[in-house]
């Protein structure tokens, strides 16, 4: 733990950041006499990128290290599952940078500290979190939205920090409170763009604040919904069984390929085995085309309410 004084740090993922870095969608804390287990913070990886990166490879990644370039923007390392150092190239941006930290930077951060990160959204229902994964582009932070609209509450999208108690139930943290929506899904949900503010670089995909809808506690996670797109127009839902289910949550582990290349294949194993044991899961398809999310949403609250009835 690193030790700190009457300083101001923000909170994410169940866990309180020290940041050089700017980084205004997380809350702010304060501590006093307290400490904080992350820190962001600047430095020159320069000399150490070049002499680790022999192959020219997009990332190193080994046992409690992580580096990758972005070109035009920076050098990242992450180690320890402590500390996430940026090294601004030129060309660097604030605001860009900002989105490898929360994601690929956290996302092998949490890996590092054998904390479960799934990659999607996470929605609390009636005490419960529930999960929507799904390759990029499936629509998940679209029905992550519209769970929003019904006035249930967002765990976090895009990476799902998944713990377990001492008796082995998985347990979902709060990320924090914000969501990327594209214009199209915007829309088709009836929120003005104007509102809100485009990610860097990509003008028709934009930052969504839900701070009002933001699920500040944990809750224990109770089914994985898969979302598939399909030829048809039909909307239909599946349980996953067997093997399989380990083979789901291995693809939509965040940045899975991390896992090998640190040493933690039995670790993984063991966390994905646990939840599979604990967790319902299914597979939910839906037309390639159309807006399908208040749909898929009733079926996922009939599904569930069928579960508990049982």
């Amino acid at each position: 733990m690193i030790d700190t004084t009457k300083k101001v740090v923000y909170e994410a993922f169940g866990l309180k950041l020290l940041s050089e870095i700017p980084l205004p969608e997380l809350p702010e804390i304060s501590i006093s006499g307290g400490s904080v287990e992350i820190i962001v913070k600047k430095g020159d990886l320069t000399t150490l990128w070049s002499e680790k990166n022999k192959s020219g490879a997009y990332f190193i990644v080994k046992e409690n290290l992580c580096m990758f370039k972005v070109p035009g923007l920076a050098i990242y390392l992450i180690q320890d599952g402590k500390e996430i150092t940026v090294s601004p190239t030129e060309g660097f941006n604030e605001d860009l940078s900002r989105l490898y930290i929360l994601g690929t930077c956290m996302g092998a951060l949490l890996i590092q500290r054998k904390i479960f990160p799934l990659h999607g959204s996470a929605i609390a229902i009636d005490g419960k979190a529930y999960a929507v994964v799904g390759e990029s582009g499936a629509g998940k932070s679209t029905l992550a939205s519209a769970f929003l609209k019904r006035e249930y509450r967002l765990l976090s999208d895009d990476v799902i920090p998944v713990t377990f108690t001492e008796e082995n139930i998985p347990i979902v943290t709060p990320a924090y409170p914000q969501q990327k929506l594209w214009q199209e899904s915007l829309t088709q949900l009836g929120m003005e763009s104007t509102c809100y503010r485009p990610i860097f670089d990509r003008e028709t995909k934009f930052t969504i604040p839900v701070e009002s809808q933001f699920a500040t506690e944990a809750y224990p996670l109770a089914g994985i919904f898969e979302l598939i797109k399909n030829d048809s127009n039909e909307i239909k839902i599946q349980s996953i069984e067997k093997l399989e289910r380990l083979h789901m949550l291995f693809n939509h582990t965040y940045r899975n390929f991390f896992i090998e290349l640190s040493g933690l294949m039995k670790w993984h194993f063991n966390a994905s085995a646990k939840i599979v044991n604990k967790v319902d899961l299914y597979r939910l398809h839906r037309p390639i085309s159309g807006f399908t999310a208040y749909d898929l949403t009733d079926l996922i609250l009939t599904t569930i309410k069928r579960r508990e009835n049982k």
